[in-house]
Order: structure tokens, then sequence, then C-alpha cells
């Protein structure tokens, strides 16, 4: 039996998890990526193609350059706001193939917190 590392694993999830959802112009779809320095979010309309709103801890309203829990909320707190002032209220959330738990579950309670509905 082969071995599996756990990119693999995390992508197949994650492309199965795309099978089921779609962002609209409407609905965006956000859509979560980790990498170990720095957190990115993006509201995206798979329709057009085309990123609607982003946020990262690479942007000037995150302190710390991290992906810890903290920088998450910010990161979620940033985006939330982008997307309220870009008349964006209802969207999808795809969570990468991660796990619905830790940085993943920080992000989404802080953009729900600042007006985001999912």
């Amino acid at each position: 039996m082969a071995h599996q590392n756990r990119k693999e694993i995390r992508n197949r999830v994650h492309r199965r998890i795309r099978r089921k959802l779609r962002g609209t112009a409407e609905r965006p779809r956000l859509a979560v990526h980790f990498s170990n320095t720095n957190i990115y979010a993006q509201l995206i309309d798979d329709d057009a193609g085309k990123t609607l709103v982003s946020a990262s801890t690479l942007d000037k309203g995150v302190e710390k350059k991290a992906a810890n829990i903290e920088t998450a909320a910010k990161v979620g707190e940033l985006i939330a706001t982008r997307a309220v002032s870009s008349k964006i209220a209802d969207i999808v959330f795809d969570r990468g193939g991660h796990r619905y738990h830790g940085k993943v579950k920080a992000l989404a309670d802080a953009a729900r917190e600042k007006g985001l509905k999912f």
C-alpha cells in the first residue's frame, strides 16, 4: 500500500469540496489558504473567474506576519470589512481542504462577527 502524505490528502479533500461549492457574483466563495508563514483569504466569483476582495497577513491592517489563530482572526475581520464595504454580505465558505478547527474556525468566526453570513 502506497503512503500518501498530508498534502496529497488535503488536496484530494479540497477537490471533493470544490465539486460542491461554487461562488457567484451575488454569493462569492470565501477561499482560505495557509502557508507556513502567512494566511490568505479571497472572495471569488467563480462564474466570472475573478477575485472580488482579498486580505492576507501581508496587508497593512495586520500587525504581525504569522500563521496562527490571532492573525487568522485579524484576516477574517479585514476581509469581512472589505466585503461589507463592497456590498457583499452572503458568501459560501471554502475551507480549502483543512479541518474546520483552529485557524480556519478563527477566521470564519471573525468574519461572521463583522457581518458576513454563511
